[in-house]
This record gives C-alpha cells, sequence and structure tokens, in this order.
C-alpha cells in the first residue's frame, strides 16, 4: 500500500528556525487550491494503481485552510484515488488556528488524525522561536481536540534551545504524558543554513544552540518516555502501543507515495521526483516537476541503511540480503564491527540496532555504513 502526501505552503508566520517552503502571505491562497484540484488527477498514475492507506496535509500550516477547503481536496482525493477504509488521514495544525468549530470541521472532512506543533509550553521558547501561539493556545488546544473527539493525536516538541533548562524540558514532556497524548515527535532544534535563527546566531543576536545541552535532553527523553510506557520506534517518535505514525512508518519502510504541491517529493521505489518549489510556478502549472532522480542500486542501499538504522527495528539483514546480496551484508557487517565493539550498534534477532548511546550519533554511524 501507498501513502500521499500534500504540501500546503502557507504560514501566518515564519518561525525562526524553519527551513521548510512556505509562503507567509495568504493572498494566493485560493489559486493554490486550485492548481492542487488540478494536479490531483494529473498524477493519478503514478501510485500504478496501488491502494491509499494513508493521507498526510503537511506544510507550511495546513491548519489555515477552512473546513471546507480540506473537505474539497479529499473528496478530490478519494475520486482519484483507491483510499483503503480506515485510512489514517493526518493534518498539522497549529494551536492558534485550532478552535472547537474548525475541529468539527475537519473530522466531518475525514480528517482521524492531528500532529499539532505544540514545540513548548514555555512562553520564552515559543517567543524565542517566533512561533505564532503562546503557551495558554499550546495547552488549551490539546483540550479542544479531545473534546472533540480526537483520540489520534500527536504533538511535536522541540529541546536544546537555549531558552529551555532541564526542568523546563521534564516539564513539558510530563504535561503532554498527563493529556494522554498517545505520540510524541520530539526534535533536537537545528540550526538550519539561511534561516532567520542562523542569522541571528551569526549575528550574535540569539545564544547559539549547545550540542551537549542537546546530547543530554535526549537522554532524560528516552528515560522518561520508556518509565511512561512509550514505544521508542523512531530516533524522533514516541508512541503508545498501536498509536505509530502509518504515514511515516511507511516512509521508513520504503513504502511508495505521491507528494502533491509545491516542494513536494514522490517516490515510486525506484526514483525519487520533487514538484517546484515555488508558489507562483506551481500554480501555473500544477504538478511542475523541479527534478528526477532514478536511485542506483547503491543508492537504494544506502537509503534502506539510513532510514532503517532510525527504527527500533534496525536494519533487518535477512531483508538486505536478499535485496542486495550476501556480499554487502557481508560488507556492512564489517563496517559496523568497530560501532558494535564501542556498544553503539547491536546485533539482536538478525538486525542491526543503535543502543541507547549509539541513538546519539545516529546520521554519523548511518554515514559510516554506506557504500
Amino acid at each position: 500500500m501507498a501513502g500521499i502526501y500534500l504540501h500546503i505552503p502557507f504560514c501566518r508566520q515564519a518561525c525562526h528556525y524553519c527551513n521548510f517552503h512556505f509562503s507567509t502571505s495568504l493572498a494566493r491562497k485560493n489559486d493554490f487550491i486550485s492548481a492542487l484540484l488540478k494536479e490531483i488527477p494529473l498524477r493519478k498514475n503514478y501510485l500504478e494503481g496501488e491502494a491509499v492507506e494513508t493521507i498526510y496535509f503537511g506544510g507550511g500550516t495546513p491548519s489555515l485552510l477552512a473546513k471546507e477547503e480540506t473537505g474539497t481536496i479529499l473528496h478530490a482525493l478519494h475520486s482519484q484515488f483507491s483510499v483503503v477504509p480506515g485510512a489514517e488521514i493526518t493534518l498539522e495544525a497549529n494551536p492558534d488556528d485550532i478552535t472547537s468549530t474548525l475541529l468539527r470541521g475537519w473530522r466531518q472532512a475525514g480528517i482521524n488524525r492531528l500532529s499539532i506543533g505544540v514545540q513548548s509550553f514555555f512562553e520564552e521558547d515559543l517567543r524565542w522561536m517566533n512561533r505564532a501561539h503562546d503557551a495558554k493556545q499550546a495547552l488549551e488546544c490539546i483540550r479542544l481536540a479531545q473534546e472533540e473527539g480526537f483520540e489520534n493525536i500527536s504533538i511535536d516538541l522541540i529541546y536544546g534551545g537555549p531558552t529551555l533548562p532541564d526542568p523546563h524540558w521534564r516539564q513539558n514532556v510530563e504535561r503532554a504524558i498527563a493529556f494522554g497524548v498517545p505520540h510524541l515527535s520530539c526534535y533536537a532544534l537545528t540550526v538550519e543554513p539561511r534561516t532567520a535563527l542562523d542569522t541571528l546566531i551569526r549575528k550574535h543576536a540569539v545564544a547559539d544552540v549547545s550540542p551537549e545541552d542537546q546530547a543530554r535532553q535526549f537522554l532524560l527523553l528516552m528515560d522518561w518516555m520508556a518509565t511512561a510506557g512509550y514505544e521508542h520506534y523512531e530516533i524522533s517518535n514516541f508512541a503508545r502501543p498501536g498509536h505509530r505514525s502509518r504515514h511515516n512508518s511507511a516512509y521508513w519502510q520504503g513504502k511508495k507515495y505521491l507528494g502533491l504541491g509545491p516542494s513536494a517529493h514522490s517516490y515510486d521505489g525506484l526514483s525519487r521526483e520533487w514538484n517546484v518549489a515555488n508558489n507562483a510556478k506551481y500554480i501555473a502549472e500544477p504538478g511542475l516537476v523541479s527534478e528526477r532522480e532514478v536511485l542506483t542500486a547503491d543508492q537504494q542501499l544506502n537509503e534502506y541503511i539510513m532510514i532503517s538504522l532510525r527504527t527500533a527495528e534496525g536494519i533487518d539483514l535477512v531483508t538486505l540480503a536478499e535485496r542486495f546480496g550476501p556480499r554487502r551484508t557481508e560488507e556492512l557487517l564489517q563496517r559496523a564491527e568497530k560501532y558494535i565493539s564501542g556498544a553503539k550498534l547491536k546485533l539482536v534477532a538478525e538486525s542491526l540496532r543503535l543502543t541507547r548511546e549509539g541513538k546519539l550519533l545516529a546520521d554519523g554511524i548511518a554515514a559510516d555504513l554506506f557504500i
């Protein structure tokens, strides 16, 4: 089965750390929706008739869509694709957009999972990140969503910033757990090039992030979530049993997905392509592909290593041997030996998995295991 991702390229204001494609002007939102509705039938053959089990509204800020617009888009998807009954349909939402009326509209349209960009429950963190919502809205939005019948809720939290001491980090996590939120995505604050945060740090207008603080807070997070009964099923993701993100899990399992909207990526198992990251060009020519890359066998192997190693299940050596051959599997194990002996990787039931300490170095270990 496959997934569909829709990129909604609008935000009320720019978060200092964000490097995703978006516009803070809503002037062409209606034109974008018209273009998206044109792109959907144009791309209906990309998945080759494969059933769709997940739909994900990302961005940007999809909660800026009116409830009628969300419903229209979902109706168009159902008309062109074979969406399975009970498909996971997620919408990313910002706390300042969430109202009881909008929540009811989303549920009526078919949204059954919310991913809420809380980031922190503390005012100083939100102001430092230039988030549009305040601490009161961060708390209120979860209560409203639950009151309107949303049970499958994920919230995003950011750690490792200079305004977040360990006691506040603990309170952020404890509040999420106390709400009974079944899924948390927790990210270390990353300074991406050419973002406002990057510029502010280089000008010494704000404090830089501390890798030591980030490592410590990540280790604390793993302990707290394990004690609370959450599965650490991917480096940045924690879930109550049965509440893993089906959409994101499909990415990590290498399943096909179609990306719709400007800058959206698509993957068919052998090649990857992405739409133009320009709203005006996308509106003029919906589905305009900016670039396409056919993956070589070695690139496919490296991608399998990278995405698998981030998951709790790790790299399945049997699957790797079947797909890429015994020789490649043996070479991988040879490269992994120094990390196994250094207690950063472990062999468990024919799989290669990161240890607790290895998770601090996940990207670097994966890169070192590449062909």
